[in-house]
């Protein structure tokens, strides 16, 4: 269980950089959708624009909780650990 503890916030701040690289890629460059032979809008780039705000809002939704998960992680100490008594 403590391992999972830890492992929980480094996950989420993966998934949030991952989210938020694959968010700037499409923004900057939204012909990849295209290339991969997908078309669903016909070339007008509105599903593009789609695909950068939900993948933006994945970005911020995992960090949010990578940040949650990581001050709690702080805050409550693992077992084995804490003051010495």
């Amino acid at each position: 269980m403590d391992r999972l503890r830890i492992a929980r916030w480094k996950v989420e701040a993966f998934l949030a950089a991952s989210f938020a690289i694959a968010t700037m890629v499409t923004a900057i460059a939204p012909q990849w959708i295209e290339a991969l032979g997908f078309e669903p809008d016909r070339g007008d780039g509105s599903a593009e624009w789609a695909v950068v705000a939900v993948l933006g809002v994945a970005a911020l939704v995992s960090a949010l909780l990578s940040r949650r998960h990581y001050l709690l992680r702080r805050r409550t100490p693992l077992v084995g650990e804490g003051p010495a008594s």
